[in-house]
């Protein structure tokens, strides 16, 4: 069977070969963007392939830029999807190179948008995001618990390669380093408190009830939460870029290839920093609020530190301290978590570091406010 092209460019021809089984499809001339609407539609004429082998000859061509060489790849896949077998013959080096980077590139369009109705649109969005939060739940569950493995493993079975120089560096970085932020914004935001009560409790006539509002709402929410939301921004973000970078560039696969967990040389580190180092910054961040409620009730009220203080030990109990200080671990492991996960997500480009970094924020933060949300929750039960 022959089928010879029209155009003197660029040509096909479709000859039996090796008997009724084989088709051998010779091409011609030059296979050019310019030529693509005519070959495309004598290449849209070949028969159905049936079962059959079909070589594409390359032989004749005298020139092919990505266009041709896609026609030409789009051939070989539409014979081979409808059941035959197609291989490419006669190519020399440079068009194999070219056809190859065009098989390499070949991936399906995007996915138009479903008709339908906008409710159903809706659900359907609503599934997705429900089955992306399950995704990534499982994922960080998962991550915990390798991170928790590693450490009993450091702890009990191999307690030699326990970094502890790595540990006091991060700790340094996520706690002493972190303390001039953390000061300022709770010795300010005691200051809010105060003088928001004040301005409230005066139609009372119970402004030395200002006292009690700063203590109870700093010493078991505010200091921690304030506390946890500037350590996932500023040391979080740090795990995700740090990790991330060291991805990039390939050092992870490089302590793999060493024989080194990257759980214990990069997470353990800094998730034991941030547990050990958090709960310090809550109680600085505590005294700071404390210290900013104080000064601005001597300011407003006339109140003097030593009454202050004597209304401070009337006012709360070690159980208000302690609601806020038992709260720092967990926040810690999971903003530490977090970060770290995150970082190891990073791939391809250093565009990727900023995403991994704004996700890695986000997510902590949020984890942050529903923990603190559940605890709540859980010591109004049990009534503390």
């Amino acid at each position: 069977m022959v089928s010879p092209s029209a155009a003197a460019s660029g040509s096909l021809r479709l000859v039996e070969a090796g008997g009724s089984a084989g088709l051998r499809l010779e091409l011609a001339g030059r296979w050019v963007v310019a030529e693509a609407a005519g070959l495309d539609q004598r290449l849209a004429a070949l028969p159905k392939p049936e079962g059959r082998l079909l070589d594409i000859d390359l032989g004749g061509i005298a020139a092919i830029d990505t266009v041709g060489a896609w026609l030409v790849h789009r051939t070989a896949s539409r014979w081979q999807a409808g059941g035959g077998e197609a291989r490419v013959v006669g190519a020399s080096p440079e068009y194999q190179v070219l056809l190859g980077q065009v098989a390499k590139a070949d991936r399906e369009g995007p996915v138009p948008e479903p008709g339908g109705s906008r409710f159903l649109r809706f659900i359907e969005n609503c599934g997705k995001s429900v089955m992306l939060t399950w995704a990534e739940t499982l994922a960080l569950v998962g991550f915990l618990g390798e991170t928790v493995a590693a450490l009993f493993r450091l702890a009990f079975v191999h307690p030699g390669r326990f970094r502890l120089t790595s540990t006091f560096a991060q700790m340094q970085k996520v706690g002493i380093e972190a303390m001039p932020i953390v000061g300022l914004i709770s010795f300010l935001i005691g200051i809010v408190i105060a003088y928001q009560g004040v301005d409230q409790l005066a139609m009372f006539g119970a402004q030395i009830f200002v006292v009690n509002l700063v203590a109870i709402s700093i010493l078991r929410e505010l200091g921690i939460l304030l506390t946890s939301i500037v350590v996932a921004g500023r040391s979080g973000s740090s795990f995700t870029a740090q990790i991330g970078s060291m991805k990039l560039n390939e050092e992870v696969d490089a302590m793999r290839a060493l024989g080194l967990d990257p759980i214990e040389v990069l997470v353990v580190p800094r998730v034991l920093a941030l547990m050990l180092m958090l709960p310090c910054l809550t109680f600085f961040s505590d005294m700071m609020g404390l210290l900013g409620g104080m000064v601005m009730s001597w300011v407003t009220l006339g109140i003097p530190p030593d009454v202050f203080m004597n209304r401070l030990a009337a006012a709360v109990g070690w159980k208000t301290f302690f609601v806020g200080i038992v709260k720092a671990p967990f926040f810690a492991v999971t903003i530490a978590v977090v970060g770290c996960l995150e970082g190891l997500r990073v791939s391809g480009g250093s565009e990727s570091v900023g995403q991994r970094t704004t996700a890695s924020v986000v997510k902590g933060i949020f984890l942050v406010i529903v923990l603190d949300a559940a605890f709540s929750i859980f010591f109004a039960t049990i009534g503390i």
